[in-house]
């Protein structure tokens, strides 16, 4: 495993969102959902497609709560664009289980 400096983990911005809208992206190589996720007046709502469809529906997936990396490029994906990256962990099948505070927390709040 390659270490990283504290300041070079301080360069990536993890915030907290809330997913507002949600649908699914069936042009997408791999099942996926897009989302958009508020992140708050600072930042705004910003778009993301996520590989979470074995444990998610768009449904069930607004109001919750996410975290993201907001400081990367956008990704072009189909004719979607990424803004942000939505993080997870895999379950034992490989399936993404998305990460989320475990109380609600002020939008954008950033991770330390």
């Amino acid at each position: 495993m390659a270490e990283i400096s504290f300041d070079d983990f301080l360069k990536v911005d993890i915030r907290v969102g809330r997913v507002t809208g949600a649908e699914g992206f069936p042009e997408a190589r791999r099942p996926a959902i897009k989302l958009w996720v508020d992140f708050g007046p600072e930042l705004g709502v910003k778009r993301s497609s996520a590989q979470i469809t074995a444990h998610y529906t768009p449904d069930a997936l607004i109001g919750r709560q996410v975290m993201a990396v907001v400081n990367f490029p956008p990704r072009q994906i189909g004719r979607f664009l990424s803004e942000v990256l939505v993080l997870g962990l895999s379950d034992s099948r490989g399936d993404v289980v998305l990460i989320r505070p475990d109380q609600d927390v002020p939008l954008g709040e950033r991770l330390h």
